[in-house]
């Protein structure tokens, strides 16, 4: 009986010690935590206003600005799925080619979309809502629609002002040089008319930052550990973490208390359907988030001499940008499957086996990225790399901030 129990204390002690983390470690684990409150965004005054969020809150989930009346922000975005949809390829009115970012802890990021083509939040979402096989609405239909609900007319008068007299309009009109009849429609109103009806695209946007800042999830399991709560963490996932902050080198892309650089690299991962990759990703974002014309130094900014203004001149496009997609925070990402821009991968076992052999990597000679190599994981180390990602879900906020409000409230 004695060496029995020898014998069962002397098997625990590998795993404890397994388990300790040294204070290098500690140092690496606390910058990472807590969750930092979202970046400022001078560009939107709004951003975070209260009555901004909540009449953000009514579009988000508003099926009526999209081309059918069936589509909305939350068909792409919905909060059941990690603010994501659970697809390969988002849906909307068609199938798009790259897969649904998850809004959770958004406004930590400082490029929107998989190729950074947007530099705010507000300015992200305009792009769906016009886009064909996303919301295919336009921006004079949804003038017309404002200021035909007596609520959401009231709600955006008292943020933004007078919403613009329609009558003048044609009944659908939207910039673009594709020779369709809404891009005609567009080149036939006057530029002043072009202006309010983009104007009202502009504060559309802003309204949706000012709800969606507030999806913030925190205070995971990781965060209450590091902060003391000696439970808060298992053993795997413990040692998970030394394998992410050492050997696996994963803190080199996923830093921060984001657990991302918020940059763009090419990890040589294979389009869904096979074959050379093809979408420039990063290299095609950079020429169109100058172009914007909502961006930061655009006239529907509310900061254009500022910082984000200044980045933009600066930011240059290089070869090294192609096929360079936005490293993904960690955050949550347990309730966010499937994987990667086109969703490749289903499983967060997938994404570490894919990291552990880099299997069906594609080679694409100087463009790749120089740093990865195989980490050549065991099966118990790549379950304890899962545990720890699983350890990143945070407490989800009120249930109130993740349905449609009723108008009358």
């Amino acid at each position: 009986m004695k060496l029995a129990l020898l014998w069962l204390l002397w098997a625990q002690v590998p795993a404890a010690q397994e388990a300790a983390w040294s204070e290098r470690e500690w140092a690496k684990a606390r910058a990472h935590t807590p969750l930092a409150e979202p970046r400022p965004n001078p560009t939107n005054r709004l951003a975070d206003d209260a009555r901004a969020a909540r009449l953000g809150q009514r579009l988000f989930f508003d099926a009526r600005f999209s081309a059918n009346g069936s589509v909305s922000c939350a068909s792409c975005h919905a909060p059941d799925l990690g603010f994501a949809d659970g697809k390969s390829l988002s849906t909307g009115l068609g199938r798009t080619t790259r897969h649904s970012l998850s809004l959770w802890n958004v406004a930590q990021q400082r490029w929107f979309f998989w190729d950074g083509r947007a530099d705010s939040l507000w300015a992200q979402a305009v792009q769906p809502l016009e886009t064909p096989k996303e919301m295919g609405f336009d921006r004079v239909s949804l003038g017309r629609a404002l200021r035909g609900d007596a609520e959401l007319k009231r709600e955006y008068e008292e943020l933004f002002g007078a919403l613009p007299d329609v009558t003048t309009w044609p009944a659908r009109a939207a910039p673009s040089d594709d020779g369709s009849e809404l891009a005609l429609a567009w080149q036939r109103m006057d530029p002043q008319e072009q202006r309010a009806a983009s104007r009202v695209a502009a504060n559309f946007g802003k309204a949706l930052e000012a709800y969606e800042r507030r999806l913030q999830r925190g205070d995971a399991p990781f965060d209450r550990f590091v902060a003391g709560a000696a439970q808060a963490l298992s053993d795997s996932a413990r040692r998970g973490w030394k394998l992410f902050a050492g050997r696996g080198n994963c803190r080199s892309c996923h830093s921060g208390p984001a657990f991302t650089d918020g940059e763009f690299h090419n990890i040589g991962i294979p389009p869904l359907a096979g074959g050379k990759p093809e979408d420039p990703a990063r290299y095609a974002g950079i020429d169109f988030v100058r172009a914007d014309p909502f961006n930061a130094r655009g006239e529907f900014s509310d900061a254009r001499e500022g910082e984000r203004a200044l980045e933009l001149e600066t930011l240059e496009r290089t070869p090294q940008n192609f096929g360079e997609y936005r490293t993904p925070s960690l955050r949550n990402v347990a309730l966010t499957a499937p994987y990667m821009h086109q969703g490749q991968l289903k499983t967060l076992a997938e994404v570490v086996n894919f990291y552990s052999t880099l299997e069906g990597a594609t080679p694409i000679g100087h463009h790749q990225e120089q740093v990865l190599q195989p980490l050549k994981l065991s099966a118990s180390e790549a379950a304890d790399l899962v545990a720890f990602l699983e350890s990143l879900t945070g407490a989800a906020p009120s249930a109130a901030l993740l349905a449609p409000l009723d108008a009358r409230r």
